[in-house]
């Protein structure tokens, strides 16, 4: 809690620890050790509004462990309302169905209601569709107001600049940060495929070889044809321009780090990279250092101290004042209509 403002430590709430207990075992002359959560609760909770916050760490699992055990204690405390307050959302990538997989995002939308938690405020769902997953009250603040301040504010000749999108799947919110900036729009087709777009679905049973002449011809199903990715074209003007690439979430850099190269090629002279959250796993500061990227910008819903370290392209947008006011008002019982204005479905 103490990442955000003293507007949210100072409303007299309820601050809930999570203490990792471990215990030594032995077993076969062979030494493990079991950690295990538990919760210390350090005053009554009993009618009162809590509010858990909760930021996601490199082990989200212990992460979403931690929450869950924390909730179901306030619970059993007789909370008399859980909110949890999540800047980023887990999982929230794994919400479609892949393959033999599973939607892992409504599993943990069902773990977390399960637990107790009666109001869920969270930021830049990667896809709207996961509020469905709740049976309780979700509000999805937006991060972009903070983003189009800082491009205002902090890039000189943004009237130079175009939004671009680094793939046909994120054009709509480029076209909405274009939109309020008065600005044009480029979109990059034809780049590699990665996660979130459309794969084969690969459930082949029965196989997809005919290994037997018994099927009646009127039943074969017809074969859908096979996609072929165009070569890398940039669709909208970048010469000579500054390149704002917008997305939501910069996790694994390839992809951005390619586009970067492709509107250099194209003419661009400055390439800015922004998202809401900065997961920036693995080698990812150390790509953006050795990338023709110049600055990377991300809001403070995951921390990322120890990249910024790494690499001093990394900016930081601060977005704990609409999150203190979100609790404020939920807590107050204040309409949070205020919050939302002039948002829209792309946004």
């Amino acid at each position: 809690i103490g990442r955000y403002p003293r507007s949210v430590r100072n409303m007299g709430l309820t601050v809930c620890l999570c203490v990792r207990a471990s215990w030594l075992l032995s077993r076969s002359h062979v030494l493990f050790v079991s950690i295990e959560t538990r919760v210390q609760i350090q005053e009554s909770v009993r009618g009162k509004d809590v509010f858990v916050i909760q930021t996601m760490s490199k082990d989200v699992n212990t992460t979403i462990m931690e929450m869950l055990i924390l909730v179901y204690a306030c619970r059993t405390s007789c909370a008399r309302s859980i909110t949890g307050v999540l800047p980023y959302f887990p999982y929230s990538k794994q919400c479609k169905m892949r393959k033999r997989g599973s939607i892992v995002s409504k599993l943990i939308a069902s773990m977390m209601c399960k637990a107790g938690l009666t109001h869920l405020i969270t930021m830049d769902l990667h896809q709207k569709e996961i509020q469905g997953f709740f049976n309780i009250p979700v509000d999805n603040l937006r991060a972009s107001p903070f983003l189009l301040q800082y491009i205002q504010e902090e890039i000189p000749d943004y009237r130079n600049a175009v939004i671009v999108a680094k793939s046909p799947a994120s054009a709509k919110r480029a076209q909405s940060f274009a939109e309020r900036l008065r600005l044009g729009i480029a979109v990059i087709h034809g780049e590699a495929q990665d996660a979130e777009s459309d794969q084969v679905d690969g459930r082949h049973s029965p196989p997809t070889v005919k290994t037997t002449g018994a099927i009646h011809p009127s039943m074969e199903i017809p074969l859908l044809i096979p996609k072929e990715k165009p070569p890398i074209t940039v669709v909208g003007d970048v010469g000579g321009r500054i390149a704002i690439i917008v997305d939501d979430i910069i996790d694994d850099v390839d992809s951005f780090v390619a586009a970067a190269e492709t509107l250099k090629e194209r003419g661009a002279y400055k390439i800015f990279v922004m998202a809401t959250h900065g997961l920036l796993s693995c080698d990812a500061p150390r790509f953006i250092e050795e990338s023709a990227i110049d600055e990377v910008v991300v809001t403070n819903t995951i921390p990322h101290e120890l990249q910024k370290l790494q690499c001093p392209k990394i900016k930081t947008v601060d977005i704990s004042m609409i999150l203190s006011e979100a609790i404020r008002r939920i807590h107050n019982g204040e309409s949070m209509s205020y919050l939302f204005r002039n948002i829209g479905v792309d946004d």
